[in-house]
Protein backbone atom coordinates (compact mmCIF):
# COMPACT_ATOMS: atom_id res chain seq x y z
CA UNK A 1 0.00 0.00 0.00
CA UNK A 2 2.80 2.49 0.70
CA UNK A 3 4.22 1.42 -2.42
CA UNK A 4 1.65 2.68 -4.27
CA UNK A 5 0.69 5.87 -2.09
CA UNK A 6 4.37 6.52 -2.83
CA UNK A 7 4.12 6.15 -6.88
CA UNK A 8 1.14 8.09 -6.58
CA UNK A 9 2.90 10.65 -4.81
CA UNK A 10 5.63 10.96 -7.08
CA UNK A 11 3.59 10.97 -10.52
CA UNK A 12 1.52 13.39 -9.13
CA UNK A 13 4.42 15.78 -8.23
CA UNK A 14 5.80 15.41 -11.77
CA UNK A 15 1.84 16.08 -12.57
CA UNK A 16 2.27 19.57 -10.34
CA UNK A 17 5.59 20.11 -12.02
CA UNK A 18 4.61 19.96 -15.18
CA UNK A 19 1.49 22.38 -14.43
CA UNK A 20 3.82 24.94 -12.77
CA UNK A 21 6.19 24.75 -16.09
CA UNK A 22 3.10 26.00 -18.01
CA UNK A 23 2.06 28.53 -15.55
CA UNK A 24 5.39 30.06 -15.83
CA UNK A 25 5.44 30.60 -19.27
CA UNK A 26 1.89 32.33 -18.68
CA UNK A 27 3.55 34.09 -15.36
CA UNK A 28 6.71 35.41 -16.97
CA UNK A 29 4.99 37.37 -19.70
CA UNK A 30 2.41 38.92 -17.76
CA UNK A 31 4.84 39.61 -14.63
CA UNK A 32 6.93 41.51 -17.42
CA UNK A 33 3.72 43.35 -18.35
CA UNK A 34 2.56 43.90 -14.71
CA UNK A 35 6.56 45.34 -14.01
CA UNK A 36 7.40 47.22 -16.82
CA UNK A 37 3.87 48.45 -18.34
CA UNK A 38 2.29 48.74 -15.50
CA UNK A 39 -0.56 47.16 -17.29
CA UNK A 40 -3.73 44.67 -15.58
CA UNK A 41 -3.53 42.80 -19.07
CA UNK A 42 -6.79 40.04 -18.62
CA UNK A 43 -6.82 39.33 -21.85
CA UNK A 44 -3.87 37.40 -21.67
CA UNK A 45 -5.28 33.66 -21.87
CA UNK A 46 -6.63 34.97 -24.61
CA UNK A 47 -2.87 34.77 -26.15
CA UNK A 48 -2.59 31.14 -25.03
CA UNK A 49 -5.97 29.92 -26.74
CA UNK A 50 -4.40 31.40 -29.79
CA UNK A 51 -0.97 29.44 -29.62
CA UNK A 52 -3.14 26.23 -29.17
CA UNK A 53 -5.40 26.72 -32.07
CA UNK A 54 -2.93 27.56 -34.73
CA UNK A 55 -0.26 24.92 -32.99
CA UNK A 56 -3.05 22.90 -33.79
CA UNK A 57 -4.24 24.04 -37.53
CA UNK A 58 -0.44 24.68 -38.61
CA UNK A 59 0.75 21.12 -37.18
CA UNK A 60 -2.33 19.31 -38.99
CA UNK A 61 -1.77 21.74 -42.17
CA UNK A 62 2.66 20.53 -42.46
CA UNK A 63 1.31 17.37 -41.05
CA UNK A 64 4.53 18.34 -38.08
CA UNK A 65 3.13 19.14 -34.34
CA UNK A 66 7.00 21.20 -33.82
CA UNK A 67 6.90 22.80 -37.15
CA UNK A 68 3.14 24.14 -36.12
CA UNK A 69 4.15 25.06 -32.63
CA UNK A 70 7.31 27.06 -34.05
CA UNK A 71 5.13 28.99 -36.41
CA UNK A 72 2.86 29.60 -33.96
CA UNK A 73 4.53 31.32 -31.69
CA UNK A 74 6.09 33.99 -33.51
CA UNK A 75 2.78 34.69 -35.25
CA UNK A 76 0.84 35.05 -31.57
CA UNK A 77 3.91 37.41 -31.21
CA UNK A 78 3.21 39.34 -33.71
CA UNK A 79 -0.56 39.79 -33.33
CA UNK A 80 0.18 40.40 -29.48
CA UNK A 81 2.25 43.37 -30.82
CA UNK A 82 -0.47 44.39 -33.09
CA UNK A 83 -3.12 44.40 -30.55
CA UNK A 84 -0.53 46.67 -27.86
CA UNK A 85 -0.21 49.09 -31.13
CA UNK A 86 -3.70 49.29 -31.56
CA UNK A 87 -5.30 49.14 -28.15
CA UNK A 88 -2.95 48.63 -24.89
CA UNK A 89 -0.90 51.50 -25.52
CA UNK A 90 -3.98 53.93 -25.02
CA UNK A 91 -4.32 52.48 -21.81
CA UNK A 92 -1.20 53.34 -20.12
CA UNK A 93 -1.68 56.71 -18.91
CA UNK A 94 -5.64 55.23 -17.53
CA UNK A 95 -6.27 54.17 -14.40
CA UNK A 96 -6.19 50.48 -13.89
CA UNK A 97 -10.45 50.06 -13.90
CA UNK A 98 -9.80 51.66 -17.82
CA UNK A 99 -7.37 49.25 -18.00
CA UNK A 100 -9.44 45.80 -16.51
CA UNK A 101 -12.70 46.97 -18.96
CA UNK A 102 -10.83 47.18 -21.99
CA UNK A 103 -8.63 44.03 -21.43
CA UNK A 104 -11.81 42.03 -20.61
CA UNK A 105 -13.38 43.20 -23.73
CA UNK A 106 -10.58 41.82 -25.45
CA UNK A 107 -11.39 38.56 -23.99
CA UNK A 108 -15.08 38.42 -25.75
CA UNK A 109 -13.50 39.79 -28.67
CA UNK A 110 -10.69 36.65 -29.05
CA UNK A 111 -13.14 34.11 -28.01
CA UNK A 112 -15.73 35.13 -30.58
CA UNK A 113 -13.05 35.32 -33.36
CA UNK A 114 -11.82 31.58 -32.38
CA UNK A 115 -15.42 30.32 -32.66
CA UNK A 116 -15.95 32.47 -36.00
CA UNK A 117 -12.53 29.91 -37.42
CA UNK A 118 -12.63 27.35 -35.76
CA UNK A 119 -15.97 26.82 -34.40
CA UNK A 120 -17.13 25.65 -30.87
CA UNK A 121 -16.39 22.21 -31.17
CA UNK A 122 -13.06 21.35 -29.28
CA UNK A 123 -10.08 19.90 -30.83
CA UNK A 124 -7.59 17.06 -29.71
CA UNK A 125 -3.94 17.73 -29.85
CA UNK A 126 -1.63 15.01 -30.66
CA UNK A 127 1.84 15.43 -29.34
CA UNK A 128 4.55 14.05 -31.70
CA UNK A 129 5.38 10.46 -32.55
CA UNK A 130 8.67 10.65 -31.06
CA UNK A 131 7.53 11.65 -27.70
CA UNK A 132 4.37 9.82 -27.60
CA UNK A 133 5.64 6.93 -25.55
CA UNK A 134 6.38 6.72 -21.87
CA UNK A 135 9.87 6.43 -19.71
CA UNK A 136 10.23 4.14 -16.57
CA UNK A 137 11.56 6.79 -14.13
CA UNK A 138 11.23 3.59 -11.28
CA UNK A 139 10.55 0.17 -10.74
CA UNK A 140 6.69 -0.03 -12.28
CA UNK A 141 6.46 4.35 -12.60
CA UNK A 142 5.71 5.07 -16.28
CA UNK A 143 5.88 8.61 -17.05
CA UNK A 144 4.76 10.22 -20.41
CA UNK A 145 7.61 11.17 -22.34
CA UNK A 146 5.97 14.57 -23.63
CA UNK A 147 5.70 15.64 -20.14
CA UNK A 148 9.39 15.33 -19.44
CA UNK A 149 9.52 17.37 -22.74
CA UNK A 150 7.33 20.32 -21.06
CA UNK A 151 9.40 20.28 -18.23
CA UNK A 152 12.67 20.23 -20.17
CA UNK A 153 11.23 23.07 -22.59
CA UNK A 154 9.86 25.38 -19.37
CA UNK A 155 13.52 24.59 -17.70
CA UNK A 156 15.66 25.82 -20.64
CA UNK A 157 12.90 29.13 -21.13
CA UNK A 158 13.59 29.70 -17.83
CA UNK A 159 17.12 29.62 -18.07
CA UNK A 160 17.24 32.02 -21.21
CA UNK A 161 15.00 34.23 -19.94
CA UNK A 162 16.99 34.81 -17.00
CA UNK A 163 20.49 35.62 -19.39
CA UNK A 164 18.80 38.09 -21.28
CA UNK A 165 17.50 40.04 -18.54
CA UNK A 166 20.64 40.33 -16.74
CA UNK A 167 22.86 39.81 -19.39
CA UNK A 168 21.44 41.55 -22.50
CA UNK A 169 21.33 45.31 -23.92
CA UNK A 170 17.33 44.52 -23.72
CA UNK A 171 17.90 43.12 -20.29
CA UNK A 172 19.28 46.06 -18.98
CA UNK A 173 16.74 48.36 -20.80
CA UNK A 174 13.33 46.03 -19.33
CA UNK A 175 15.73 46.45 -15.86
CA UNK A 176 15.42 49.86 -16.14
CA UNK A 177 11.76 50.74 -17.29
CA UNK A 178 10.39 48.33 -14.41
CA UNK A 179 12.65 50.44 -12.30
CA UNK A 180 12.12 54.04 -13.09
CA UNK A 181 10.04 54.57 -17.17
CA UNK A 182 10.29 58.04 -16.68
CA UNK A 183 14.37 58.29 -15.90
CA UNK A 184 14.83 55.08 -19.00
CA UNK A 185 12.94 57.32 -21.74
CA UNK A 186 14.87 59.91 -20.60
CA UNK A 187 17.91 58.63 -20.87
CA UNK A 188 17.07 57.98 -24.81
CA UNK A 189 14.97 54.51 -24.05
CA UNK A 190 12.43 54.66 -26.33
CA UNK A 191 9.90 53.19 -24.26
CA UNK A 192 7.27 52.32 -26.70
CA UNK A 193 9.22 50.48 -28.72
CA UNK A 194 10.51 48.89 -25.53
CA UNK A 195 6.83 48.23 -24.52
CA UNK A 196 5.26 46.24 -27.86
CA UNK A 197 8.66 43.99 -27.69
CA UNK A 198 7.65 43.46 -24.00
CA UNK A 199 4.27 42.57 -24.91
CA UNK A 200 5.54 40.55 -27.86
CA UNK A 201 7.48 38.57 -25.84
CA UNK A 202 4.71 38.12 -23.67
CA UNK A 203 2.39 36.66 -25.68
CA UNK A 204 5.23 34.49 -27.46
CA UNK A 205 5.58 32.87 -24.31
CA UNK A 206 1.53 32.60 -23.65
CA UNK A 207 1.45 30.41 -27.04
CA UNK A 208 4.50 28.51 -26.15
CA UNK A 209 2.46 27.56 -23.21
CA UNK A 210 -1.08 27.45 -25.28
CA UNK A 211 0.81 24.44 -27.65
CA UNK A 212 2.08 22.36 -25.35
CA UNK A 213 -1.03 22.83 -23.14
CA UNK A 214 -3.36 21.90 -26.32
CA UNK A 215 -1.72 17.79 -26.09
CA UNK A 216 -2.67 17.34 -22.39
CA UNK A 217 -5.82 19.19 -22.57
CA UNK A 218 -8.48 19.84 -25.07
CA UNK A 219 -8.17 22.74 -27.35
CA UNK A 220 -11.76 24.79 -26.64
CA UNK A 221 -13.10 28.44 -26.83
CA UNK A 222 -12.17 30.38 -22.96
CA UNK A 223 -9.88 27.57 -22.21
CA UNK A 224 -7.48 31.02 -21.49
CA UNK A 225 -9.41 32.32 -19.21
CA UNK A 226 -9.12 28.78 -16.44
CA UNK A 227 -5.50 29.08 -16.54
CA UNK A 228 -5.54 33.04 -16.27
CA UNK A 229 -6.91 32.96 -12.81
CA UNK A 230 -4.20 30.79 -11.52
CA UNK A 231 -1.21 32.81 -13.38
CA UNK A 232 -2.44 36.01 -11.62
CA UNK A 233 -1.82 33.92 -8.06
CA UNK A 234 1.52 32.95 -9.35
CA UNK A 235 2.04 36.47 -10.49
CA UNK A 236 1.09 38.03 -6.94
CA UNK A 237 3.28 35.14 -4.60
CA UNK A 238 6.08 35.47 -7.18
CA UNK A 239 6.22 39.53 -6.91
CA UNK A 240 5.49 41.98 -9.38
CA UNK A 241 8.15 42.11 -12.60
CA UNK A 242 10.31 39.01 -11.16
CA UNK A 243 11.06 36.35 -13.22
CA UNK A 244 12.46 34.17 -10.89
CA UNK A 245 9.49 34.62 -8.43
CA UNK A 246 7.61 33.90 -11.13
CA UNK A 247 9.50 30.36 -11.36
CA UNK A 248 8.98 29.71 -7.82
CA UNK A 249 5.63 30.53 -7.48
CA UNK A 250 4.34 28.64 -10.36
CA UNK A 251 6.26 25.73 -9.00
CA UNK A 252 4.61 26.13 -5.77
CA UNK A 253 0.86 26.42 -6.95
CA UNK A 254 1.38 23.72 -9.57
CA UNK A 255 2.24 21.45 -6.79
CA UNK A 256 -0.24 22.63 -4.37
CA UNK A 257 -2.81 22.48 -6.93
CA UNK A 258 -2.22 18.92 -8.24
CA UNK A 259 -1.09 17.02 -5.03
CA UNK A 260 -4.23 19.05 -3.33
CA UNK A 261 -6.73 17.56 -5.64
CA UNK A 262 -4.91 13.91 -5.38
CA UNK A 263 -3.97 13.55 -2.30
CA UNK A 264 -6.36 14.62 0.06
CA UNK A 265 -8.95 12.16 -1.34
CA UNK A 266 -6.48 9.29 -0.45
CA UNK A 267 -5.43 10.52 2.73
CA UNK A 268 -9.26 11.42 4.01
CA UNK A 269 -10.66 8.22 2.94
CA UNK A 270 -8.57 6.45 5.86
CA UNK A 271 -11.21 9.11 8.34
CA UNK A 272 -14.00 9.44 6.37
CA UNK A 273 -16.66 7.33 3.93
CA UNK A 274 -15.69 7.43 0.80
CA UNK A 275 -17.99 9.76 -0.89
CA UNK A 276 -17.60 12.30 2.11
CA UNK A 277 -13.74 12.26 1.31
CA UNK A 278 -14.30 12.84 -1.88
CA UNK A 279 -16.46 15.98 -1.35
CA UNK A 280 -14.59 17.12 1.28
CA UNK A 281 -10.69 17.23 -0.55
CA UNK A 282 -12.70 18.79 -3.08
CA UNK A 283 -13.70 21.65 -1.36
CA UNK A 284 -10.05 21.95 0.33
CA UNK A 285 -7.96 21.33 -2.90
CA UNK A 286 -9.97 23.65 -5.13
CA UNK A 287 -8.81 26.68 -1.96
CA UNK A 288 -4.93 25.30 -1.07
CA UNK A 289 -3.90 27.91 -3.73
CA UNK A 290 -5.48 30.89 -2.53
CA UNK A 291 -4.03 29.85 1.30
CA UNK A 292 -0.92 29.42 -0.08
CA UNK A 293 -1.09 32.90 -1.70
CA UNK A 294 -2.88 34.18 1.52
CA UNK A 295 0.13 32.50 3.91
CA UNK A 296 2.91 33.69 1.37
CA UNK A 297 1.33 37.82 1.31
CA UNK A 298 1.01 37.52 5.00
CA UNK A 299 5.01 36.24 5.14
CA UNK A 300 5.95 39.21 2.78
CA UNK A 301 3.35 41.36 1.64
CA UNK A 302 5.28 42.20 -1.84
CA UNK A 303 5.62 38.89 -2.68
CA UNK A 304 8.35 36.55 -1.98
CA UNK A 305 11.13 38.45 -5.13
CA UNK A 306 8.75 41.35 -5.53
CA UNK A 307 10.51 44.71 -5.79
CA UNK A 308 7.02 46.65 -4.75
CA UNK A 309 3.23 45.65 -4.08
Amino acid sequence: MLHVIAQLFIEQGLNGLQLGITLFLMAAGLTLVFGIMDVIHLSHGSFYMLGAYLTATLGARFDSYLLGLALAIPLVALIGMVVEWIAIRRLYERDHLDQVLATFGLIMFFNEAVRMIWGAQPIFLSPPASLAGTVELLPGLFYPQFRLAILGTGLAVAALLGLMIRRTRLGMRLRAGASDRAMAGALGVNIDGLFTIVFGLGTGLAALAGGMAGTVLSVQVGMGESILILTFVVVVIGGIGSIKGALVGAVLVGLVDTLARTMLPVALRSTLPASQADSVAASLSSTSVYVLMILVLAWRPKGLYGART
